[in-house]
Order: structure tokens, then sequence, then C-alpha cells
């Protein structure tokens, strides 16, 4: 890595040479080499973004408030595990099963009425078989209701930035008088949640069958037997909604999620999502730019102990670009031009900035990688010194 210095009154740029990777972006890429269109996709909402970045790579009318159906059920069961995480719900907990959950409509687990039931299974019941009545059941126990546990879903969404959720049951079950709504978008929040936060439980998404009460249910979603790289999420469909699906597949080591909404039937939303992936993963990768911990470059220090202190960055920086382009990426470390001691380690020196074909990618924090004391009073006067005649004469 190269680096050369510009300076002026107020600013030091630091020029840094990359040949590694990009991080998310607020605007399109641009890139010099020729990326297709995106694929025409039949459904009535849809989103493709990066898991790692929360870059979105393809959109359409992803911001407009849908019935998702059983797709609400990625919510339900993201609450679940949460209050298992925290220790307030246990995989053992057995949970009482409702005559309202009971005489839930549609798909179910099979749960039997005024009976007692595991909440790992319910879970399983809720995430494989997309249980009605496991959904409504652990509701119930964590909330006391379905309607406070659909409370509780919209105080979620509103914590994740999920703007056009709204939830009225745990099972995404329509009625006459209402019906849950989601965007494609907040679907990709609470989906990516659920991959990157939840990495233990994660796998359930990925399982093909379950068995409770004796009777064996094949997951619904259909990618996940045909196609190696998906390992999860949830399908949906009712009369309002059409056939939903939210997926996540994993190919040398970049993941996708996509969300199709409004689709035709079981085989059209499966060849959707493909579309996607394919164009996802044939046209983009995800890189690290910086390791946690990594310096970036020096800056010297006026009226220190050490006369320079490195900068660098506190956490692993990820970055989604066109497959190919990481040579064309640069970097600028700007800080102020006069750094004075005492400095103490973490403390914000400065922003990276990263372009590509000038659009900007990515900005970023620089700090101090370590502690630097004030020098002595004569060092502190030399440098003094130094810097007036610096000003005056420049």
């Amino acid at each position: 890595m190269t680096s050369r210095v510009r300076s002026n009154q107020r600013t030091l740029r630091i020029l840094l040479a990359l040949c590694i990777g990009v991080l998310p972006t607020l605007r399109a890429f641009a890139a010099p080499a020729i990326i297709p269109r995106p694929p025409d996709i039949a459904a009535t909402s849809y989103i493709l973004i990066d898991a790692k970045t929360g870059q979105v790579l393809i959109e359409e009318n992803a911001d407009e408030a849908l019935p998702p159906a059983s797709l609400t059920k990625i919510m339900t069961s993201y609450i679940a595990i949460e209050e298992i995480i925290s220790g307030r719900l246990t995989l053992d907990t057995p949970v009482h099963i409702s005559e309202k959950a009971w005489r839930m409509e549609g798909s179910k687990t099979f749960v039997g009425v005024d009976t007692m039931v595991r909440a790992e299974d319910l879970l399983r019941g809720i995430i494989i078989q997309s249980g009605n009545d496991a959904s409504v059941a652990i509701a119930e126990h964590i909330a006391g209701s379905e309607e406070a546990f659909a409370d509780m879903m919209n105080q979620y969404a509103e914590v994740m930035g999920m703007q056009q959720s709204f939830f009225m049951n745990s099972s995404g079950l329509d009625t006459e008088q209402y019906y849950n709504t989601m965007s494609a978008r907040d679907l990709s929040i609470i989906a990516r949640e659920t991959v990157n936060k939840h990495k233990d439980f994660y796998p359930i998404y990925a399982e093909r069958e379950f068995t409770y009460n004796g009777i064996t249910q094949t997951n619904r979603n259909s990618l996940l037997f045909r196609d190696r790289n998906v390992d999860g999420l949830k399908t949906g469909w009712t009369d309002a909604a059409g056939y939903c699906l939210v997926a996540s597949a994993e190919r040398d080591g970049m993941r996708l999620i996509s969300v199709v909404m409004g689709t035709a039937s079981t085989e059209a939303r499966a060849i959707e999502t493909q579309k996607l992936f394919t164009y996802g993963f044939r046209y983009f990768e995800t890189h690290q730019l910086y390791s946690e911990g990594q310096v970036l470059t020096n800056v010297p220090v006026w009226s220190g102990e050490q006369s320079v202190v490195d900068l660098g960055v506190t956490e692993d920086v990820f970055v989604t670009i066109p497959r190919g382009q990481g040579e064309n990426l640069t970097a600028a470390v700007d800080v102020e031009e006069a750094v004075s001691a005492p400095l103490v380690g973490g403390q914000i020196m400065g922003v990276v900035n990263v372009t590509l074909d000038s659009d900007l990618i990515y900005r970023g924090d620089v700090v101090a990688m370590q502690d630097i004391e004030q020098g002595s009073l004569f060092k502190r006067f030399i440098d003094w010194l130094t810097l007036f005649f610096s000003n005056l004469f420049s």
C-alpha cells in the first residue's frame, strides 16, 4: 500500500492505494465493467440484498405495504428466539395449548388442546411447518394473549426500522376484518437480523421436515430441496397476499437474502427467487475491506511523548461491489492537519472515504490506535515553535 500527502490549512488528506473490496453504498454502483440490467421478476414487490453489508442489489416496489401471510412468522419466531436468548424462555419450557390456538385454521402443527408442548417443538412447528396453532400458542405464552404479542411485534418492528409493518396477529392469517402488513424491505431487514443475530437457531430454517404428534410435514420452501446454496427462510400464501417467499443462500463466501411477494404460484415464487439469486451471485461479490484493529496510516503528533500516532478502524468492514472491481477502489483518510497530544486510544481522529470511479462507496471513522501522552515542557515548546514558523511561512 502506497500513499501521498496533500495538505491545506485545515485538513490532512492521505490517499491510500486499495486492492481489496467495497462496502454498502447509498447510491448506485458506478463500474467500468458492464453489468446487464436485472431480470424481470413476476412479483408485486421484491428485493435482493447482501446479508453481510445490507447493500440493496435489486428492488421493485420494496416499500409497498402488503399482506405478508405466513412471512409474519419470521417476526414471531424472531421474538421467541430473543426470549430464549434473554433467558425468559427455554427450549424445554412447557407451553399450554389454549382452545384458541388449537382451533386455528390453515397450516397446523397439530398440537392438542389443553396439552403442554415444549417451546422447541412449537418453534420448529412455526418455522418448518408454518403452524398457525403453534404461532398462537407461543404468542399467548410470551405475552399473555395474541393481541399483546402483536403489540410486541409492532414494537420490535419500530426499533428495527421496519416502517411499513403493522401486526395484528402472530400467524399472518387474513380475516375479513384485517390482515398484517409488511413491505419487502421490512422483510429483508428482519431476515437479515435473523441470519446475522440468531446464528445458533438459524439452521432450523434449513430443516426439510418436522414430525410432531406422529405427523410428518415437509418444509414448504421448495428451494431447500433443489438448490444446495439455499438454507432458509419462510414461505407464505393467502388469497390477499398471493405466493410469497423470503429466502437466503450462501455461495463462495457471499450470502444473499431475497424477498418476493405476490407471485402467481408456489413454483413461480421459487423461479423468481432463483432468478434474483443467479443475478446477484453472478455480478456482485462481498469483500472484506478492513479488519478489526487494522492500521490504515499514521500522522504526526505535536506536543506528545511519541511523534506519530497510528490511525485505524475498530471493527471489520465488509463491502459489496460489482464482481472483479476491487482493484478500482481508492481510499482517502481525512484528519485535522495539526494533531496534538494528549490522545486516547479509540479517539475519533477523522474519516476514511472509499470510492469506486468517483462514487462514494464507504465512509467511516478512523481512530487513534494507541494512547499518546503529552511530552515534556521542553518538547511542547519546541513543537510550538516549529508549528508557529511553519504556519508563518506556509
